[in-house]
């Protein structure tokens, strides 16, 4: 393992050190917040020596809790490889700098930006609502994902543990889930994951981008390590659950070719399945990253910056169904040859194997509804 972890080939400084850089918000992945395109006015800070009140680096993470009307969403997205999600949080304190999640905190009337990251939305009534929706009588048991937008183990669920009830209420409906998450605190819910994994009613994928220390702190700087990652894969698969790695995204110039290791670490402690997306910038984004980029990465930022362009058709924003996850061009179609090669060569994806939706049940029925 310890040749798998080692540290990539350029060293990042860590911002919080950066003489020439002292208003770098460090544990932050966005420096600004961009404008809500559905909002005409918006507030500006035009000078730095202003003496007006402005949120800085040390403001903290708020959680407004809420009364939702609704947590399981139809996924109408023809690409993303699930059919309804459901999200206990909106918004994610883990900051990941390319988060699509972040253009949807535009419709809570939030910035995709920094409030992305410090204003979090807690659905207290999640596991709740659940209930009722697994009651209606129309509902098969089709399977649900958690965190099919912002993960649901981020630091919130420490506190409000809603993931935990969502998932005793699935567990007592045989509901199948599958979880994604970049956060080692789904350990703590392992004794509910073993149980379900018996009646093969969850998958889950555990997030790793990059095994540079240095480059994660600064693009997603409260995610866990890839320390930590390998072993809530190797502790949650030797418990019995189905586990897999998200390679995503891959961004060349930064960890595309990190890929390999990735695979390889993972497999060893017992991933049996993959997936991955290649870097797209939509919307607001696409104004996140370019700052990040070029705050970060001076000496590579052009190259990194056109290599993306290159690959969507000499855009950043692609939405175009089937090639926007993907990519297209020379260096898109690389990492898909290497995602095949290496997928090939350390036996990944190679068994059939599904959730099954079979055993759904609403409490004080009689043997299988459907």
């Amino acid at each position: 393992m310890n040749n798998d972890l080692q540290q990539d080939h350029f060293k990042v400084i860590p911002k919080k050190e950066d003489p020439e850089n002292p208003t770098y918000l460090a544990g932050r992945g966005a420096q600004i917040n961009t404008k809500n395109r559905f909002q005409k006015n918006e507030v500006t800070r035009e000078h730095i020596e202003g003496i007006d009140d402005w949120e800085e680096s040390n403001v903290p993470t708020i959680y407004m809790e809420q009364e939702s009307k609704t947590i399981v969403n139809k996924v109408e997205s023809k690409d993303v490889g699930m059919s309804y999600s459901m999200n206990p949080y909106a918004g994610c304190e883990h900051g990941c700098i390319y988060c699509y999640a972040r253009n949807v905190h535009e419709y809570w009337g939030y910035s995709a930006g920094l409030d992305f990251e410090r204003k979090i939305i807690i659905k207290k009534n999640a596991p709740q609502l659940l209930r009722k929706f697994l009651m209606h009588p129309k509902w098969d048991g089709t399977p649900i994902m958690l965190s099919g937008n912002t993960d649901c183990y981020q630091p919130a669920e420490q506190k409000y543990r809603l993931t935990r009830g969502l998932l005793e209420v699935c567990n007592e409906f045989n509901q199948p889930v599958g979880i994604l998450t970049k956060n080692s605190w789904i350990l703590k819910d392992k004794d509910v994951l073993q149980e379900m994994a018996k009646k093969k009613l969850v998958s889950a994928m555990v997030s790793i981008t990059s095994f540079n220390e240095d480059l994660r702190r600064i693009m997603e700087p409260r995610t866990t390590t890839a320390k930590q990652k390998l072993k809530v894969i190797n502790e949650l698969s030797s418990a019995g659950v189905r586990m897999g790695i998200m390679m995503g995204p891959m961004i060349p110039g930064l960890n595309e070719h990190e890929m390999q290791r990735i695979m390889k670490a993972a497999a060893d402690n017992g991933a049996t399945f993959t997936a991955y997306t290649f870097i797209r910038l939509n919307g607001a984004i696409k104004f996140l990253f370019h700052d990040w980029l070029y705050k970060n990465f001076p000496d590579r930022a052009d190259k990194v910056w056109h290599l993306i362009e290159q690959s969507h058709d000499g855009k950043v924003n692609d939405t175009r169904w089937g090639v926007r996850m993907r990519g297209e061009g020379s260096i898109a179609e690389m990492v898909a040859q290497q995602y095949k090669k290496y997928g090939k060569l350390y036996k990944m994806n190679a068994e059939e194997w599904s959730l099954d939706t079979s055993i759904f049940r609403r409490p004080g029925s009689q043997g299988k509804l459907f």
